[in-house]
């Protein structure tokens, strides 16, 4: 699928009435820690990765996005001094390193259900100790009159919300929803530091 950075921003508000609370909820997700280094899944046109960036103003940003197109658009609005743009999908392996924090808005949904389990453990193994993953989606409501979120057969995969917090306690995560409209979440979920 191709996308277009600058018709993006409203199309992606036309089909998702949410966006904007979501967005502001996934970078509110990411308060009460000192952040320094963040991994962004999904970097689109830069939306999510420019409010973390403006919440942490030490840190730097490295963001991932399997579209060149969005990858251009997100460089022509991101500070080139703190971020650093890799196209991926994904599946594929993560950048290197390790990092404070973790984040993914509307991007995972693409994943087939236990390919999410899969990232999961990808970014636990990621993340410092105490570090956090904070994931804003579209799920699967346990409600089908909650599914308002017209999703694309082939591409969209969202899974339900007690799945998706199952498979991130089997990565090694301490999960919480922090936020619930219909079929979108926000859910964080912490590293814990290793037993002393």
């Amino acid at each position: 699928m191709t996308w277009d950075p600058e018709t993006y921003p409203t199309t992606i508000r036309a089909e998702i009435a949410g966006y904007d609370e979501l967005q502001t909820r996934v970078a509110d997700a990411t308060r009460g820690r000192a952040v320094r280094t963040i991994l962004e899944l999904g970097t689109g046109a830069g939306e999510t990765a420019s409010r973390l960036l403006a919440l942490h103003a030490d840190a730097r940003l490295v963001g991932v996005d399997s579209s060149a197109e969005m990858l251009a658009g997100a460089a022509r609005v991101l500070p080139a001094a703190r971020v650093s743009l890799v196209e991926a999908d994904l599946a594929d392996p993560l950048p290197d390193g390790t990092f404070d924090l973790v984040a993914s808005a509307l991007a995972v949904h693409h994943l087939e259900g236990r390919r999410k389990a899969e990232l999961f453990r990808r970014v636990a193994a990621a993340l410092v100790p105490g570090g956090r993953f904070v994931l804003g989606d579209v799920v699967e409501p346990g409600d089908p009159r909650d599914a308002v979120i017209e999703n694309e057969p082939g591409y969209d995969f969202p899974s339900p919300l007690p799945d998706q917090l199952e498979w991130l306690r089997e990565a090694g995560l301490d999960p919480e929803v922090v936020w619930e409209q219909r079929d979108l979440a926000v859910v964080r979920a912490t590293r814990p530091h290793p037993s002393t």
